[in-house]
């Protein structure tokens, strides 16, 4: 008992000396540079290791001997992940990692605010906090190349600058929260059929003009803290170890201090993961975690395989130094802050962001006649079809998946307003076909019961008989997080829509003249019945708010602003990677790698729109409103400028109709003349207004020459070449009614 007491004594003497005279690296008021050299220095070379690899699912460890907390990260973007099992996918079963869903970053984009991003990137921020999560792995800004790809969804469109945009406000948000944001999939990884095989070749002007702008706005004006690598190969080498995007363009060109993160089991070669920039390895698959081994963590290529390396000699701690500084930088940002907030859990305030989102992301793709808002006073009968009207949407699709508190159904929304509004009304529903009933993912099971066995014909003309006595058709189709829909792990195997909706929406339309497609998917489809549906509204997945949300829109409560963040073709061909034959790509003779190349090269989306002369069923930055806008003429402050010079456009807007409303102004650029070829015109501006009935507001945006300029390949630098600009104002990229023009000298 004395010599217990003894030693209690002398560790209390110890730890009141030490909170004497902190480590440096203890030390808040120190640089953090400073503390970082300290840390390095009192590191061992196993401590260096550990700290850069996994050592569960979702975990990597700190320093225990020196005190810094282990360092948990989760998956995002659009909501926190429920945790899973120490060493597997499955749910662990607690019951305090539910969230709320936020909407998908589609619908984000969709919303063309970047306040919108910083209050989700807020919300989120607080979410994590409160779960204990200090990284979240998100947001995703790979660049919408074809509407197959099953993970749009997770993007922010079609378009480098809206996507730039849109991210910078998101990161500034959930990192002001003391939670890194890992911006991802970089890059190129615009496939998931097979993505760890495919092999992008792709022009070094659609790279840096295309694919790599959001990334660059991430890193150069967000100050992301993490960037996770792709899953696929550029240029034959795995992007999670890629010198030429890791060393050469993240970490020296764009001065990137924060760490790379693998794609979980991204990592593929010790050796390459050691010299080619990656810096923490997760979810590798390795023969210890098949086996069950106790040290599975310990076989990742940054594990005991690279500390034996540096042992035999074949490598220094150089390298390794370099990835621990990171890392313990991202510590010092996270884990070791110690001024962080506490954060909240499913608040009122984040279930109303989350629907405020929602709702101003939603996008009236058409409205003939003015059938929305609906008008019921006097009517007597809605119905409801479509099972994505009653499928929880916030399970499933991949690493998205989510465990909602709660997520209101469509056709619960609507029911919920109605009920309520009119009594007099009769809502029915249909169910008009079957597609995926499952409403589980990784252990976490939701909503009703949906299963329905009856044949499609009696499905369908149970809807048809239903629809011919209402006064509104409200069919709520589109897409689902199902594989081969929008989904990680594969793409959509076509552009039509599936289980039949087409010939359901043309029967409907034979027996009723008022009806509203409602489309939900984070993805163009086909509509070849389109001109003779009234009014369709692309719904996104909305998360915990949808159906309240769509109610919202539906009714006229909110007066929809959204703008699609993509072109919508009306086939696939209209698309330029398939009209090229470039998606997807063909597997090598050894059938080990798929070649891919992006043959559209800066062609995409809108701008592949033009230099085709197709026409889209919606083009990029479409969107309409229950009220009317009028645009003035567009003027600029200058008509020529120097190089380093600002130049100012301004416009004015007007709405006139009778509703309270949002526009937004987009501000696209031609150059007129050029030693390459350059699209028909660029994306370089916009501002949304909101605007009172018969209110005028002057919009001004502004230019730097820098926004001027092209990725010259032959020199490797951007280039902006004197001459005569256009700029072209407008509310869609198909919809521009104003242009003025300036010089270059």
């Amino acid at each position: 008992m004395k010599k217990l007491l003894f030693t209690t004594i002398i560790c209390v003497g110890l730890a009141n000396a030490s909170f004497a005279q902190l480590p440096i690296y203890l030390d808040d008021n120190q640089p953090v540079e400073k503390r970082i050299d300290d840390a390095l220095k009192r590191m061992t070379l196993d401590e260096k290791i550990a700290v850069i690899h996994a050592q569960s699912k979702f975990s990597s460890p700190g320093i225990k001997r020196l005190g810094f907390p282990d360092f948990w990260t989760d998956d995002g973007p659009h909501g926190v992940r429920p945790d899973v099992l120490w060493d597997e996918w499955e749910q662990a079963g607690q019951t305090n990692d539910s969230c709320v869903a936020f909407p998908a970053l589609t619908c984000l984009a969709a919303t063309w605010n970047p306040q919108m991003a910083r209050w989700y990137g807020d919300c989120l921020g607080e979410e994590a906090l409160y779960r204990g999560k200090n990284m979240i792995l998100g947001p995703g800004v790979n660049i919408y190349r074809t509407p197959l790809n099953g993970r749009n969804f997770e993007y922010m469109g079609e378009d480098p600058y809206l996507a730039s945009a849109m991210v910078v406000p998101y990161i500034q948000g959930l990192q002001s929260k003391g939670v890194a944001a890992c911006v991802k999939h970089y890059a190129l990884n615009n496939d998931e059929n097979y993505r760890h095989q495919v092999n992008v070749i792709v022009d070094d002007r659609a790279l840096h003009e295309i694919y790599l702008p959001a990334f660059k706005a991430a890193v150069v004006n967000g100050g992301a803290w993490g960037i996770m690598g792709a899953y696929n190969l550029y240029q034959n080498q795995h992007n999670c170890h890629n010198d030429i995007l890791l060393n050469k363009i993240l970490k020296k060109d764009w001065g990137f201090d924060g760490v790379v993160v693998s794609d979980w089991g991204g990592c593929h070669d010790t050796e390459q993961a050691i010299t080619a920039g990656l810096d923490m390895e997760f979810g590798t698959w390795t023969d210890g975690l098949t086996m069950g081994k106790t040290n599975a963590y310990d076989l990742y290529h940054m594990a005991e395989a690279y500390k034996n390396l540096i042992k035999s000699g074949k490598y220094t701690e150089k390298e390794l130094n370099d990835k621990v500084r990171r890392v313990l930088r991202l510590f010092f940002r996270t884990t070791m802050n110690r001024h962080k907030e506490y954060g909240f859990l499913c608040s009122e305030q984040h279930y109303d962001v989350a629907r405020k989102i929602a709702g101003e992301g939603v996008v009236l793709l058409q409205n003939q006649h003015n059938l929305l808002p609906m008008q019921l006073e006097g009517k007597k009968k809605v119905l409801v079809v479509g099972e994505n009207a009653i499928k929880m949407m916030t399970v499933g699709g991949g690493s998205s998946s989510l465990k909602a508190q709660k997520e209101i159904l469509p056709l619960d929304g609507l029911m919920n307003v109605l009920k309520n509004r009119y009594p007099q009304l009769m809502v029915d529903y249909a169910r008009g076909y079957v597609g995926d009933t499952v409403q589980s993912y990784n252990g976490v099971t939701v909503g009703r019961r949906i299963a329905d066995y009856r044949p499609a014909d009696v499905l369908s003309n149970e809807a048809v008989e239903k629809a011919r006595l209402a006064d509104y058709v409200i069919i709520f189709g589109g897409l689902n997080k199902s594989d081969f829909q929008d989904c990680e792990g594969h793409d959509r195997r076509q552009y039509d829509l599936p289980y039949g909706q087409d010939e359901l929406v043309e029967a409907l339309c034979k027996v009723n003249s008022h009806v509203v497609c409602v489309n939900i998917s984070g993805n163009a489809v086909a509509m070849p019945w389109y001109k003779k549906v009234d009014a369709i509204i692309q719904g996104w997945y909305l998360g915990s708010e949808s159906g309240e949300a769509l109610a919202d829109v539906l009714l006229g409560d909110v007066n929809p602003s959204g703008k699609l963040p993509f072109t919508w073709p009306v086939k696939l061909e209209d698309v330029p990677a398939h009209r090229l034959g470039a998606f997807p790509g063909e597997w090598r003779e050894n059938h080990d790698i798929i070649d891919e190349e992006y043959k559209e090269s800066i062609f995409v989306g809108y701008r592949g729109v033009d230099k085709w002369k197709t026409k889209p069923l919606f083009a990029f930055g479409h969107g309409l409103s229950y009220t009317t806008f009028g645009l003035g003429k567009v003027t600029a402050d200058k008509k020529t400028i120097r190089m380093g010079d600002n130049i100012s456009f301004s416009v004015s807007v007007t709405n006139q109709g009778q509703r309270v409303g949002a526009e937004v102004v987009q501000l696209y650029v031609r150059d007129l003349k050029s030693s390459l070829p350059r699209p028909v015109k660029e994306l370089k501006g916009f501002q949304k207004v909101v605007l009172q009935p018969g209110e005028t507001q002057t919009v001004t945006i502004n230019l730097h020459t820098d926004d001027l300029k092209f990725y010259d390949d032959s020199k490797g630098e951007w280039i902006a070449e004197p001459g005569e600009f256009e700029v072209l104002v407008g509310t869609a990229s198909d919809r521009l009614s104003s242009s003025v023009r300036f010089t270059l000298n």
